[in-house]
């Protein structure tokens, strides 16, 4: 086990510290005078750090890439409110010094009561053709092992083993209570959507050395992977409705609810549109509840920029927490040289809504606004 790891550089900042990482990213970069530099970025199972190395660049530079595991010496410090490592000597692990476990970021949560609640769920569908349509997945025993294992995502959320069933089993949780409230909704087709949204992660992500993209997943995605997943199941299925696998293919390609976020079509029913605003709430939530977690070490209860969310976030428990009458300083760094953008005034907003008002007059029938 490592003596230090990402989440521990509150403690260790302006202190040398010599520990071993997966490098996630490699890239070299030339400095005013032409000389490289190494700029990485450094993982370990608590998150990941920036690392950059300015001398002896020459002698290691060609000794590992990307995905490969190093060892380092260097200096824990702050740059634009985050910390960094400043790289003095490196060198590439040998496999029989690598243990895996120190690296992968895994879900805290028991994996087998995870599954249990998701099996309970599908159990008490009232549809018999989604049900068995779920249950085949679930029983499929590459799939199940794949579904119980793989991250939701690289990075922006849920991106830990067991993150794609953590994120499943919350976004069940959800659109449960959510349906109570609108009796509308068809509960099981609703459910069958969640269970598929992200299924193709299975394929599209590899998390054995660090997460990163397949070649299948790079060039398809995992919405193409995931109605191929479906086709094959269905073929299993030979009394499956044809209006269901419609339906089902529609909620697993407009999840992402934007064109610009890489949905081919919107959500155009009930279902769709919850499983789309429940899903990015999920993930939004992650995001924010990691964020605070990276940096729960530090005092300011303003965090970081968060480059997901594309803002620094309030730690409300932390601000709640202070001695009234102090003001906790806020990040105003964004990413390289980029600033947060100001909020619209309410003039901007009125000149907003006209413009809105004015193509909804001149637009064409919504049959033709989703050629994309």
């Amino acid at each position: 086990m490592k003596d230090f790891y990402v989440c521990d550089a509150a403690r260790h900042e302006n202190k040398v510290i010599i520990s071993s990482f997966v490098v996630a990213v490699k890239q070299i970069k030339p400095r005013k005078t032409g000389e490289p530099y190494l700029a990485l970025s450094l993982a370990d199972r608590s998150g990941q750090i920036e690392a950059k190395m300015w001398d002896n660049v020459s002698d290691c530079i060609d000794r590992f890439d990307q995905d490969h595991f190093i060892k380092v010496k260097g200096l824990i410090n702050k740059y634009n409110h985050r910390f960094q490592l400043t790289i003095h000597k490196l060198r590439r692990l040998e496999e029989s010094e690598i243990d895996f476990t120190d690296y992968l970021p895994k879900t805290t949560k028991n994996i087998d009561e995870l599954w249990n609640t998701l099996a309970e769920f599908v159990a008490g569908f009232q549809d018999v053709h989604l049900k068995a349509l779920v249950q085949a997945f679930m029983t499929d025993p590459e799939i199940a092992a794949a579904y119980r294992n793989a991250p939701a995502a690289k990075a922006l959320h849920h991106a830990y083993i067991g993150g794609l069933l953590d994120h499943v089993v919350s976004l069940f949780r959800s659109c449960d209570l959510v349906c109570r409230n609108y009796p509308q909704i068809n509960r099981d087709l609703l459910l069958t959507g969640a269970f598929l949204h992200d299924i193709g992660k299975i394929h599209e992500l590899t998390y054995n050395r660090s997460f990163s993209y397949t070649t299948r997943g790079q060039l398809l995605g995992h919405m193409i992977i995931e109605l191929e997943m479906l086709k094959e199941k269905l073929a299993l299925l030979p009394d499956f409705p044809e209006q269901m696998k419609i339906l089902i293919e529609h909620l697993i390609i407009s999840h992402h609810g934007q064109y610009e976020f890489g949905s081919p079509k919107l959500p155009m029913f009930p279902e769709a549109l919850m499983l789309h605003y429940l899903d990015d709430l999920d993930s939004k939530m992650e995001s924010m509840r990691a964020h605070f977690e990276r940096e729960s070490a530090l005092e300011n209860a303003w965090t970081s920029y968060n480059g997901s969310l594309g803002r620094p976030l309030l730690n409300t428990a932390k601000f709640l927490a202070q001695v009234p009458g102090t003001e906790p300083a806020v990040c105003t760094v964004a990413t390289g040289t980029q600033e947060l953008p100001q909020a619209p005034n309410l003039s901007d907003l009125q000149s907003a809504d006209q413009s809105k008002e004015a193509v909804a007059a001149v637009a064409p029938d919504s049959g033709s606004n989703n050629q994309h």
